[in-house]
């Protein structure tokens, strides 16, 4: 369960009170830790938005997680490195439609198309641990993270 550790080691988990108005600002407050640590740069924030303006909401991978991303080629990557955001309430992609709405958000960015294959195939094994998605959905604050955490990282990996 190393990916949670890697959030935390990093100071990559980001826990908001307060749930944005719309799916916009939802991408902009949970890249902006990717942000600030030098890792993405606006121009590639803005290309997220562009991609689900034109194509959908396909960031929402199941219903309650958004993972949002652009080309790896795209603008604006400095760096690798995923970042986790969640929100008190889902944020709706598509109006009337829960299957495209989402609380925890993970930003993912790479330098290169190998790495970002491997942080989504790595991210996909994290999402698919039983009670991982009800786990971090119910946190609050960094304490319950670190809970939910060590609670997953003492169970073998299959």
């Amino acid at each position: 369960m190393t990916m949670l550790k890697y959030f935390h080691d990093n100071d990559l988990v980001r826990i908001y009170d307060e749930t944005p108005q719309d799916w916009r600002e939802a991408l902009r407050t949970a890249s902006s830790n990717l942000k600030d640590k030098g890792i993405i740069t606006e121009d590639y924030v803005n290309e997220i938005i562009k991609n689900v303006e034109t194509n959908g909401a396909y960031i929402v991978i199941v219903p309650g997680v958004v993972m949002p991303h652009a080309l790896a080629t795209g603008p604006g990557v400095l760096g690798t490195g995923i970042g986790f955001a969640k929100f008190s309430e889902p944020v709706s992609f598509e109006k009337g439609n829960p299957e495209k709405q989402g609380k925890l958000f993970f930003t993912l960015a790479a330098k290169d198309e190998a790495q970002h294959l491997e942080n989504i195939q790595n991210l996909m094994e994290l999402l698919m641990t039983d009670g991982m998605i009800e786990s971090l959905s119910e946190i609050t604050a960094l304490e319950d993270f670190v809970q939910v955490m060590n609670q997953f990282e003492s169970i073998p990996a299959k």
